[in-house]
């Protein structure tokens, strides 16, 4: 009914191809909008399964589907609301070693991942490939949203030359999320991906989109294309995909000492004079935390020394043990001769020592 569209532009949907990478948030309301619009052949790629923890933003998972693969879920929501529609499911991580074959078999890549590294990976695959990155960001009640298409544009590169610093990077699962923002933002993300491919409308390639759930208002960022840009500038130094954990420091060894959950439950039972360190925010100690612990998150770490005595037997534990193994190697350096990282962190603690404690 749309004459911008018609019959031309519904027959240059059932002809076009589109791949989701990430079927969580942002990648259900963008999946399956582009699925009742028609496009003909659509791909997911995901290696997760489903959690409690995703059902407030997930719309499409239930409690009947926790532990089954996203991928499986969803493939057959999609096919049911489309079957005319091919939908082909990628059960895997996309990486280096991957990408560009998976990528390969589709026109648009629609990127719904919520880290660094994976963004990384598909913008440079998209570049290397010459295909539209329609991307979206989103935390806590913001989101974010451009195509990053060097054929017309400005990469990611160009609007974030290098990563954040691990340790200032949250996930929605620490950091939490409006369970209506992904929505809004993957529908964005869908009508990016339609415009494209039925050649109507203005993309948002150089500008970036930014919305607030807040107050409801939406803003404006221009991105110019860097000449320098190792991926996409004229004189690339980057050609072929790299190890983007190693780029975005994830992959790094920490030179501290370890210590289980278990053997610190038995530390404790001794009578062991310990300094529980929480590094962990204010709102993920609300939830659980180890008794007689002491709260500083890692952020304020290093203006609130002086509360800590460089010869206690400290203990630091956060969500998982990568925020506090980074704490633990930043005291050891600050002189503190006693500091070792509760391996695995609150969660294996409790998994391992108190499954009576309240997970998140």
């Amino acid at each position: 009914m749309l004459p911008e569209v018609g019959q031309r532009g519904q027959k240059r949907l059932k002809n076009s191809s589109v791949v989701i990478v990430g079927a969580g948030g942002l990648g259900i309301p963008a999946s399956v909008y582009l699925a009742a619009a028609g496009v003909g052949r659509i791909g997911i790629v995901d290696n997760d399964v489903v959690e409690l923890s995703n059902l407030h933003r997930q719309t499409i998972y239930s409690e009947s589907d926790l532990g089954r693969a996203k991928v499986d879920v969803l493939g057959e929501r999609l096919r049911s609301v489309n079957p005319h529609v091919s939908v082909t499911t990628h059960s895997l991580k996309l990486d280096s070693s991957n990408a560009l074959d998976v990528l390969a078999g589709y026109q648009v890549v629609v990127d719904c991942t919520d880290n660094f590294p994976a963004r990384y990976l598909i913008n440079d695959a998209c570049v290397l490939q010459r295909k539209p990155d329609i991307y979206s960001s989103i935390f806590r009640f913001d989101g974010q949203a451009s195509v990053f298409y060097s054929e017309k544009g400005p990469c990611y590169r160009c609007l974030f030359p290098a990563p954040p610093p691990p340790e200032t990077v949250q996930s929605c699962a620490i950091a939490g999320v409006l369970g209506v923002l992904p929505g809004i933002m993957g529908s964005i993300q869908a009508a990016q991906a339609l415009n494209l491919m039925i050649g109507n409308g203005q993309s948002l390639v150089g500008r970036l989109l930014l919305f607030s759930a807040t107050d409801m208002s939406f803003n404006e960022v221009k991105v110019r294309k860097n000449a320098n840009c190792p991926v996409c500038g004229p004189t690339p130094t980057i050609t072929k995909l790299i190890d983007y954990d190693e780029f975005c420091g994830i992959r790094r060894s920490f030179n501290v000492d370890e210590l289980s959950p278990r053997s610190l439950k038995q530390l404790m039972e001794n009578g062991s004079e310990l300094l529980l360190l929480d590094v962990r925010e204010p709102f993920e100690h609300e939830v659980c935390s180890i008794d007689g612990s002491k709260l500083i998150p890692i952020g304020e770490l290093e203006r609130r020394l002086g509360e800590l005595g460089r010869d206690d037997d400290i203990v630091v534990y956060c969500h998982v043990g990568i925020r506090s193994a980074r704490a633990a190697e930043f005291l050891t350096g600050r002189g503190f001769t006693k500091v070792r990282n509760l391996t695995g962190g609150i969660r294996a603690w409790a998994e391992e020592v108190d499954p009576g404690m309240p997970r998140y």
